[in-house]
């Protein structure tokens, strides 16, 4: 098989089209070749660096979202990419989680759509659903509050 030779104006083209769309990667394939170019995405430590749940009485988290900016909720739970959001697996199934739920740290929340592939995201502390912040298939960007867990 021969090799094919690379092409380094069209990853110079996908790599300008990553930074003005603002995807994390993309691919490309025509005639049997297939180029990659991703960027390095640094949500994973911004999920890390959640804070422990605040000792509060019960009805001040519920106010909190509606009065203050969610993204600043100790419980926010960020969108680590752009892409689609949903809260289903499939459209008529039922959803990951309602408000009220109990969930455990690493349980799937929801999917985030990105380059056709779907992107579990997980709950990155136990805790209850306090506020879901999006709608299944609304499109969402990085950093995104997406719900709130108490």
């Amino acid at each position: 098989m021969a090799k094919t030779p690379i092409d380094s104006d069209m990853i110079r083209s996908l790599a300008a089209l990553l930074n003005e769309t603002n995807l994390s990667e993309i691919e490309y394939e025509s005639q049997g070749l297939r180029l990659r170019v991703a960027r390095t995405c640094t949500a994973p430590q911004q999920l890390a660096t959640f804070a422990a749940p605040a000792v509060a009485a019960a009805a001040p988290p519920a106010a909190a979202p509606a009065s203050d900016d969610p993204a600043n909720h100790p419980g926010a739970v960020k969108s680590p990419m752009v892409g689609v959001a949903y809260l289903s697996p499939e459209p008529e199934a039922p959803r990951f989680i309602n408000v009220g739920d109990s969930v455990a740290e690493g349980q799937t929340v929801l999917l985030i759509e990105a380059m056709k592939t779907f992107n579990s995201i997980r709950a990155p502390k136990s805790g209850k659903i306090e506020a879901i912040l999006v709608e299944s298939g609304q499109p969402v960007e990085f950093g995104q509050p997406l719900l709130i867990i108490g």
